[in-house]
């Protein structure tokens, strides 16, 4: 055959080719291939609306209140108390209330009156002649203070007895910055205090008690990630609890003092490590406690406390911030009584459900809403049943770029699809969701996906996650209804955070996941009970449904449309005759790198967007940042694993390792990564 009829023959098949894959692209069309439903997203369900702040007020918010009128009134950290009238109108009012203060981190309003936190002592403000401004500025009750910069005062929270719950920060060395220290009673105590300014010590332990809050009536704290400090995390505060940080002992042996724990009984299951020269790194494999087994079995009854809820690091947050329960029956969501936390460097807020097992809480926190424009410091209730979250930087960062903000969070009315609940049953887990599941999904075993870990109890700033483990999910039965489902979990474990991951499980109504796909459970007590009567098998190991998503995800018909099609350089060559349509097959083109509409799902899925982002900085550096480095596809995914800080100095919050993220996941995005370095 001569050379030209030759070629002419080859355009002839690679058009019939290309005829084909037309032809089959219009019919995968045609059926809805192209065409999936967009998931809906945080938004569609709760919306952020923005407050307009008149110009020259700086509302770096440290509290907020609703007033008996519905108003709210506001302090800031830099000293002044705002009352706002309207403030869910376009126009809302702002009025000076009091001013000159300092720092305050805290309001409450009781009897009508406003008291704050101010760093040196908790003080009443009284509006005498009725004008709108404090002519009166009372003091309760002067709180201890060394002058250290580190040295907040965060509240007051009202106890149903009327006194009131302040909390205070701890200070830090001047070597040696990283460890917290206590130069003056009763830093990194809650002090409880009588209306007449009588100061009691109620308990130890605490780092950096931002987040405290009433619920149910009795007194809650959280805490930061940092020395002693695995983890973010919320707990049950009561008189003469220890929570876990040392420095604060200092003053536990004080007649006043509730608190049995003492630092040298610490010490000598921990080293303290406290050379003021070298920082305390964490050393793999070494020996380790929790807080939690300090407090079972190594000083039972001392008051150790370990946390009712752990926040995931950069996964639910990386500074705990205020906690407020629904209190709107219903007209926030499916979600009342539970338990809003806020976060102020991630700018966002988790939700947590309580339960008490064996007298003791515990229970399961959520991934709520992401995107406040500012560091979220405190939360409050309005009139209008809207949850108004006020954000301050005040120059530690946050992923919201505004230096300061008041923001209104709105329901928009529509159920979102998420687990309600996670309830601790004997041989397993009982998950609630909002609206029915579709039975088929749910009482699929391999459709979920539950491990475990721990964070290590010892003087480093923070813990990754250790002694992590897959618990195989042997049954799944779901409730007439379609809103419960019991799953039978083998390999449970006192004192470890069961992250709980229904991946498979759609809604009945609109065949969706799930909007946030994770729970944390902290498990502190396996309850009693009858277990399950569930027919068990034998679930896919995770490797195995690693491989099967990824060959489904290979045989999807956007996949095999871009293997079958021939690239670019194909056409080109076939058109001059270099090669024939033969070699031009489905499987001749593999997408080695997902899209980004891919990387987004599962950037999402792993929470990695919480702190990173595609092109700017946030917690974390931006993606594009990442892949300037040009480092390897492996070097990414080792690092995602376990991440070195000394590769970002400039950026203050290290990442948490994130090993349980599945090998498959972790290969796909460090590609989409890599990639990114040619757009």
């Amino acid at each position: 055959m001569s050379d030209a009829k030759a070629l002419e023959n080859n355009k002839m098949k690679l058009k019939s080719f290309i005829h084909t894959c037309t032809a089959a692209m219009l019919a995968c069309l045609t059926q809805g291939a192209f065409s999936q439903k967009t998931e809906p997203t945080e938004n569609d369900y709760y919306k952020i609306v923005k407050i307009p702040i008149p110009e020259g007020i700086v509302l770096e918010v440290g509290g907020i209140a609703k007033m008996p009128n519905g108003d709210m009134a506001v302090s800031t950290r830099r000293g002044d108390v705002y009352i706002i009238e309207n403030v869910y109108s376009s126009m809302p009012i702002f009025r000076k209330f009091a001013s000159g203060l300092h720092e305050i981190l805290g309001l409450a309003i009781k009897d009508g009156n406003i008291y704050v936190a101010q760093r040196g002592e908790l003080t009443k403000l009284i509006d005498k002649n009725g004008d709108g401004k404090a002519e009166r500025y009372e003091t309760v009750c002067a709180l201890p203070i060394s002058g250290h910069y580190h040295e907040y005062s965060f509240g007051p929270k009202i106890a149903p007895d009327g006194s009131f719950y302040v909390t205070g920060n701890v200070g830090f060395g001047n070597s040696d910055w990283w460890a917290g220290k206590s130069y003056v009673p009763f830093r990194g105590w809650t002090m409880k205090i009588s209306e007449d300014g009588k100061l009691t010590p109620f308990a130890a332990g605490m780092r950096s008690p931002c987040g405290i809050g009433m619920i149910d009536g009795e007194f809650f704290y959280g805490d930061n990630q940092g020395d002693w400090m695995g983890s973010g995390f919320i707990s049950h505060v009561e008189k003469g609890d220890f929570m876990g940080h040392p420095a604060s002992l200092a003053w536990a042996d004080r007649p006043d003092s509730p608190v049995k724990m003492r630092k040298e009984m610490i010490f000598t299951k921990v080293d303290p490590r406290d050379d003021p020269k070298v920082k305390p790194e964490y050393v793999k494999d070494e020996p380790m406690t929790t807080i939690y087994e300090m407090g079972k079995t190594t000083y039972p009854n001392m008051g150790i406390k370990a946390p009712a809820v752990w926040l995931p690091h950069g996964v639910l947050g990386v500074s705990t911030s205020e906690l407020i329960t629904d209190d709107t029956k219903g007209n926030f969501g499916p979600f009342a009584g539970q338990v809003f936390v806020g976060d102020q460097g991630m700018s966002k807020i988790a939700r947590v459900f309580l339960e008490k097992v064996n007298g003791k809480y515990q229970g399961a926190s959520f991934d709520f809403k992401s995107g406040f424009r500012s560091g979220v410091l405190r939360m409050a209730w309005g009139s209008d049943n809207a949850m108004y979250v006020g954000g301050t930087n005040r120059g530690w960062g946050s992923v919201g770029k505004e230096d300061f903000g008041l923001e209104r969070l709105v329901y928009t009315g529509k159920t979102p699809f998420e687990m309600k609940a996670v309830r601790a049953m004997p041989d397993g887990f009982e998950i609630e969701f909002t609206v029915p599941v579709d039975k088929k999904t749910a009482e699929d075993v391999n459709n979920y996906d539950v491990s475990s870990y721990v964070y290590k109890y010892h003087p480093v700033y923070g813990s990754p996650i250790v002694n992590r483990k897959d618990n195989s999910v042997r049954g799944a039965k779901a409730s007439e209804d379609g809103l419960k489902v019991r799953i039978v979990v083998d390999g449970l474990r006192e004192g470890y955070v069961h992250d709980i991951k229904p991946e498979g499980v759609r809604s009945a109504k609109d065949n969706l996941s799930l909007l946030h796909g994770s729970a944390y459970y902290t498990l502190n007590n396996i309850p009693t009970g009858e277990k399950a009567n569930i027919t068990l098998v034998t679930p896919k190991t995770r490797a195995e449904r690693e491989r099967i998503d990824a060959g489904a995800n290979a045989n999807t018909p956007d996949n095999q449309m871009k293997e079958a099609m021939p690239t670019t350089a194909g056409v080109a060559a076939a058109a001059k005759g270099k090669t024939t349509v033969k070699n031009i097959t489905p499987t001749a083109v593999k997408a080695s790198i997902i899209s980004d509409a891919e990387a987004t799902k599962l950037l999402a899925k792993h929470t990695c967007l919480a702190c990173h982002k595609v092109g700017e900085r946030a917690v974390g550096p931006s993606y594009k940042d990442v892949a300037k480095r040009k480092y390897t596809n492996e070097q990414i995914e080792a690092l995602i694993i376990e991440p070195k800080p000394e590769n970002w100095p400039d950026f203050s919050t290290p990442m948490a390792p994130m090993a349980h993220v599945p090998k498959g996941d972790i290969k796909k995005i460090a590609a989409w990564i890599n990639s990114l370095g040619n757009k």
